[in-house]
């Protein structure tokens, strides 16, 4: 029953936004199936300019695919496309990961390449037109969302741009906690593996799935401490699977259950960040 009222949900969301934009307004759109044309009027119409960026290939354990970020930012976008008027650019594939800077991947090390980057992705889409921008960021913020988090503030202040950033840890809610049996997560955990064997479940190798809750740091001071997986067997950082979780503990169900919350969660911000107003600072 939950799920149903779920749908009806971001039903009713996408006809408050609509309502803001008028009741004409198109259907999203992903700039990259436009017309140039259409795009110029597109970008200047739409409430929200959507950037996702997920890592197209990034560690996930020895049993999820690298492209498990991109998969979920590909998802989201869909169904944001689906239900708002927004416009989605095409994806920034590749990023800046130090925490799995170890296992091969398409990381940018260089975190100020990376934020210049997508600086010139914000500048290119205002010039444009664009009104107000979403970086969608299917990492957590205290990773990749620093950057992202610079770039929208300099946006905002060199161009009057309200801009937003959204991450994976704004997506999750307490309902999400109530799906998992694992103790801890963090990453191809439950909740990630379960997604994926709802997304794409022929990549998924879950014999090779194992539990792994790495080593526990006691922490009870205040301060945002990195975390690290490190393939050097006397780092105190050391992971053998690079995965913190349980994910035999996944299901298909699970994961569908948890995008609907994922969902949910990311058209109601983007209809609140689209109604909003926009004061100074």
């Amino acid at each position: 029953m939950r799920y149903s009222k779920t749908i009806l949900f971001l039903i009713i969301i996408g006809l408050a936004v609509l309502s803001l934009v008028g009741a004409d307004a198109p259907r999203g759109a992903f700039l990259g199936e436009l017309t140039w044309p259409e795009a110029e009027v597109r970008l200047k119409e739409a409430p929200l300019v959507i950037v996702p960026f997920g890592a197209g290939a990034k560690e996930h354990g020895p049993h999820l695919p690298m492209n498990a970020d991109a998969k979920v930012a590909e998802y989201l976008c869909q169904k944001a496309v689906a239900a708002l008027p927004v416009v989605v650019v095409p994806p920034v594939r590749h990023g800046w990961f130090p925490a799995f800077r170890d296992y091969p991947g398409t990381e940018i090390a260089d975190g100020d390449v990376f934020r210049r980057f997508i600086y010139e992705i914000a500048k290119s889409l205002i010039k444009n037109g664009a009104k107000r921008i979403v970086f969608l960021n299917t990492g957590i913020f205290k990773a990749t969302g620093l950057p992202l988090a610079m770039v929208a503030r300099e946006i905002r202040v060199e161009y009057r741009i309200p801009a937003l950033v959204v991450s994976w840890d704004d997506l999750e809610d307490k309902e999400i906690e109530k799906l998992q049996e694992q103790k801890i997560g963090g990453h191809a955990d439950e909740i990630e593996t379960s997604i994926h064997l709802f997304l794409q479940p022929h990549l998924v190798q879950m014999e090779k799935a194992v539990p792994d809750y790495g080593k526990p740091v006691k922490k009870d001071y205040a301060g945002y401490r990195p975390g690290l997986f490190s393939r050097n067997p006397g780092d105190p950082a050391y992971s053998k699977t690079g995965l913190l979780g349980d994910p035999t503990k996944a299901t298909a169900e699970k994961g569908k259950k948890a995008l609907d919350i994922m969902t949910a969660n990311f058209i109601k911000i983007l209809a609140g960040f689209a109604a909003s107003s926009c004061p100074t600072g």
